[in-house]
């Protein structure tokens, strides 16, 4: 679930609080190319304020439309479909001809949408079962590998943190790394014992641990939906984490440093015996290549690559911090051998 669905639950709960009706939409389907995935949302206060999206705009913009022509009347929740017809397709921009199915649920007591919204604050991740007849939802507890399921009597949707990230080290490329992986909805962790760093941490929305990194490798049982970044540029910290979790089934495991770094430590940990498949998992350096300086540069260049694995995306090796460097330094070569 991302931040910007978060931000629904919360307006819509405040929205209620404050004596508004709202509506609560919910993409439960999808043919075709579609803009926004499946359990994405959006809320119409009463007087046409919207949160959210479910599609590119022209969506949003009707059921905005609808809302202030008609109010919010039902109060019953109710299954639509846009994009049937090509004209349609073409009239609430979806590509291709897609057709998107839409969840409109009148928010009430009986929706829980408070409760929902405070078991995701806290990082929860949560399951919410609506009943269509009815409107009464209630909410049990949910894998991160369940998805909306909607049989036209009930819907669910799962809601909360489905991503982990682990972060070694507690500096300050750290900090700016840790609140953009907030925002993009990582539950995140970052380890470091040493209580320099660990005592100024304040970060928002991580949790901070000062176990040694192998240990915390092991303790957090990483999946799929984990990443784990080596940022302290200390073999003793950054080795440790590296040698577990590339044992481990995580979607990304990476290291900053420079290319000869890169290499000695990809040597280094042919001693702990990880195998050529295991070391081959290692992103480093981290990150794709966008000439980045700063810390906050370096947070995104980092993220932007750790985005693209978790998205299924392979780059381009041009792409990468080693490749792109390397193709600079040849063209660079080349231009000298030109000028003799």
């Amino acid at each position: 679930m991302d931040s910007v669905d978060l931000e629904v639950l919360k307006s819509g709960a405040r929205w209620l609080d404050e004596g508004h009706r709202a509506l609560l939409v919910t993409v439960v389907k999808t043919w075709g190319s579609s803009p926004r995935p499946e359990g994405a949302m959006l809320v119409v206060r009463d007087d046409g304020l919207v949160v959210g999206s479910v599609s590119g705009g022209c969506i949003e913009d009707d059921l905005v439309d609808r809302v202030r022509r008609e109010g919010i009347a039902q109060h019953a929740p109710e299954a639509v479909r846009y994009g049937v017809s090509a004209e349609e397709a073409h009239r609430f921009g979806l590509p291709c001809g897609g057709t998107i199915q839409l969840v409109l649920e009148p928010l009430g007591e009986a929706s829980g949408i408070r409760a929902l919204y405070e078991a995701v604050q806290h990082g929860r991740l949560v399951a919410r079962t609506l009943d269509m007849a009815s409107g009464a939802a209630t909410l049990g507890p949910a894998l991160a590998t369940d998805g909306v399921d909607f049989d036209g009597a009930r819907l669910l949707t799962i809601h909360g943190p489905r991503y982990r990230m682990l972060v070694i080290g507690a500096g300050q490329l750290s900090r700016y790394l840790c609140q953009i992986a907030a925002g993009l909805d990582y539950q995140v962790t970052v380890c470091d014992p040493r209580e320099e760093y660990t005592d100024a941490w304040d970060v928002p929305g991580t949790k901070l641990v000062r176990t040694m990194p192998d240990d915390t490798v092991l303790d957090m049982k990483l999946d799929e939906r984990s990443a784990v970044i080596a940022l302290t540029h200390d073999p003793k910290l950054d080795d440790l984490a590296l040698m577990e979790a590339l044992k481990t089934p995580a979607f990304y495991v990476g290291a900053l440093g420079s290319r000869r770094n890169n290499a000695a430590r990809r040597k280094r940990l042919q001693e702990f015996d990880l195998d050529e498949t295991e070391l081959a998992r290692l992103h480093g350096p981290v990150g794709i290549y966008i000439g980045s300086r700063t810390p906050p540069e370096i947070a995104v260049s980092i993220l932007a690559e750790v985005t693209a694995a978790k998205n299924g995306v392979s780059l381009p090796t041009i792409l990468q911090v080693e490749g792109a460097k390397a193709a600079r330094e040849l063209a660079a070569s080349a231009g000298s051998t030109c000028r003799v």
